[in-house]
């Protein structure tokens, strides 16, 4: 097969690219806890433990490499594969990420799974270490999570026979305007997927416009937004109901969560969550940002404005403590998000007020609670539009608005309930997303 004139061109601005982002990468990569000895997996080198556990994956069974991003891919690959092993034991399974935080959610899953699951960081496409990557895995099909494509590996794919499938995919409006802007260097890429898998009707008009055959395409929903195995684990919800207790944060509270939020959003939205402290009491705030890294500023932060939270880290060793004023628990770990939303009574959804695009509202939505974000959700067009048309959650202006609907929401216990039935049931369009992707990827 020709090497087709845009990977050429890739190819070409590749290495410069590689040369600028690279010391901005090895800083984030050092901040969220990453080793410089991951380097070299990201070169083709994985340790030699990694490799032998690789070679033992089930022998003379099917072998997939299923690449998750990070946290959110994350979940969604283990969510998959946790009932593709339970479909197709004998399955081998290398799971790549590349943020450190999602690689030590898959480890963790991966413990479970010591013969069948090995986790390695996402090779950089350069021709040669895509190559070393398919060597090393054998894989006998390639599957990525969401929408992150890498040219050289899918050619080199293609080149071998693989098929690369794209599985929970989605496509903003924004970023397909942005594709077809490049639609000449865009569409022979896209169109070396062999199947994709999308969430929304209108996820799949998108991928047609940026050069996917129609044929190629199958709407099979969201497996994050599938409730089917979408459940917290009972274990860990109450385990964290304890760290609540030792945090000061008891049965009597009414827990506001703020989920994934992003730089400055917990000071702004803290700002005017402690009025409403001070009107209704009993109230208590949780917060889960969306990286770690961040904690010691954002202690800070709140400080400026009166509020001294305790770092869930330091909380399961010491011993209860009575609360005062606004009781607050900076959650400083990971993987706990879903759990986390079960104990809250309402949840604000980050990067919604000083970020663009919003994180995703689903697991707080399907735990039934009720739901507020803030006027930037972009990324999350259609499960807003569906869940604001069932009346299933709330989207306001500004942090002034939210205030606003956030006293409401405590002066009316029904309507809250009410909120996160309509939530729920708007969801179960996305019933049935796994089972329905895992056919669609081995008929």
């Amino acid at each position: 097969m020709s090497l087709p004139l845009t990977l050429i061109l890739y190819n070409l601005l590749l290495p410069v690219g590689l040369v600028f982002m690279l010391p901005g990468a090895l800083r984030k990569m050092r901040a969220r806890g990453g080793r410089w000895s991951d380097m070299s997996e990201r070169f083709g080198s994985p340790a030699p433990e990694k490799q032998a556990a690789i070679a033992t994956l089930s022998p003379g069974a099917e072998r997939l490499w299923i690449h998750a991003v990070s946290v959110g891919e994350a979940g969604i690959a283990i969510k998959l594969v946790t009932r593709l092993l339970k479909q197709r034991p004998a399955s081998g399974i290398v799971i790549t990420t590349t943020t450190p935080t999602g690689h030590a959610m898959v480890e963790e899953f991966a413990i479970r799974h010591p013969r069948q699951v090995v986790v390695l960081y996402s090779p950089v496409d350069l021709p040669w270490v895509g190559l070393r990557f398919l060597d090393l895995i054998q894989p006998s099909r390639i599957i990525l999570v969401e929408a992150e494509l890498w040219p050289n590996l899918a050619f080199a794919a293609r080149c071998q026979g693989i098929p690369v499938s794209m599985v929970n995919a989605r496509l903003s409006a924004r970023s397909e305007r942005r594709f077809r802007r490049l639609g000449f260097i865009i569409k022979p890429v896209f169109q070396m997927l062999d199947r994709v898998l999308v969430q929304e009707p209108s996820d799949a008009a998108r991928f047609t416009s940026i050069g996917v055959l129609p044929e190629r395409i199958q709407h099979t929903g969201s497996i994050k937004f599938d409730p089917q195995g979408a459940e917290a684990d009972p274990a860990q919800v109450e385990q964290l109901r304890l760290i609540l207790r030792q945090a000061g944060i008891g049965e009597e509270h009414r827990v506001i969560l703020l989920a994934s939020t992003h730089n400055g959003e917990e000071l702004l939205l803290a700002r005017r969550i402690l009025p409403l402290n001070q009107k209704h009491g009993k109230l208590a705030l949780l917060i889960v940002p969306r990286h770690v890294e961040r904690t010691g500023s954002i202690l800070e932060e709140l400080r400026e404005c009166g509020i001294e939270a305790r770092r869930r880290s330091g909380v399961a060793s010491a011993a209860a403590s009575p609360a005062s004023g606004l009781p607050t628990l900076l959650v400083d770990t990971t993987g706990e998000l879903r759990a986390w939303q079960c104990l809250a009574d309402i949840v604000i959804v980050g990067k919604s007020f000083l970020s663009q695009g919003g994180q995703n509202p689903a697991e707080a939505v399907m735990a039934k609670k009720p739901v507020l974000f803030g006027p930037h959700m972009e990324n999350f067009e259609a499960l807003v539009e569906l869940l604001l048309k069932q009346h299933g959650a709330v989207q306001v202006r500004d942090a002034g608005s939210l205030e606003r609907e956030l006293e409401s929401l405590l002066a009316d216990d029904m309507r809250c309930r009410q909120l996160g039935e309509a939530g729920h049931a708007a969801l179960r369009a996305h019933e049935g997303a796994t089972e329905k992707t895992l056919l669609a990827l081995f008929s």
